[in-house]
């Protein structure tokens, strides 16, 4: 017996190798697809300054994109947005950048705010938004300088300067928050709605 039920892959509108990771782990069929919009213009656009907010609409913006283009398959949309008080971050430029990042958020408690939408036919059938709250123990400049060493390209592949999968778990003190909403994915509530919608057989 199948765990999948529906007629064809889920789709993801990502190239996030980590949200692929999480639904090929949870034996979600799927092709990635990844949506091309311009993330901080449609962002700044909206007007909206909410970061999960935010992360809700560029999560919908994908799925659609991608929906647009692939009639009648069911498009999974994500997104993930970091916050630090009222002040959102986006993905560091170069190591620099990464650097200043870490010394911002070292000491603080900030949250990833990980969105998800399951569109078909330009049609929103689901979104969620779910926190995560990261806590970064104190840095110097040194262990900062240590860490982006070790960690090296990945540094900037993540808005923070963290990938907390790998190396920048030695980073924090505290984290309140599911392991999949962590890497941008928030699992739970998609297997609840893919069993709501009778596509899972459990």
């Amino acid at each position: 017996m199948t765990l999948w039920l529906g007629p064809q892959p889920l789709v993801l509108a990502s190239q996030s190798r980590a949200r692929q990771a999480l639904l090929g782990n949870a034996g979600i069929p799927f092709d990635a697809i990844p949506a091309d919009i311009d993330e901080r213009g449609i962002a700044k656009a909206s007007g909206l300054s909410a970061p999960g907010e935010i992360a809700g609409l560029l999560a919908r913006e994908k799925a659609a994109f991608v929906s647009n283009r692939h009639p009648g398959r069911l498009v999974l949309g994500a997104d993930q947005t970091l916050a630090l008080g009222a002040r959102g971050f986006n993905k560091p430029a170069d190591r620099a950048e990464a650097a200043k990042q870490l010394r911002e958020l070292a000491g603080r408690r900030h949250e990833l705010h990980s969105a998800i939408a399951l569109v078909r036919n330009g049609l929103v059938l689901f979104s969620d938004v779910v926190i995560a709250r990261m806590t970064m123990r104190p840095l110097t400049d040194e262990e900062i300088s240590a860490y982006l060493d070790q960690a090296g390209d990945k540094a900037t592949s993540s808005v923070g300067g963290y990938q907390v999968e790998g190396l920048g778990v030695h980073l924090f003190d505290g984290i309140h928050g599911d392991h999949f909403t962590i890497l941008g994915l928030p699992l739970l509530p998609l297997l609840a709605f893919l069993r709501s919608q009778k596509l899972l057989t459990f």
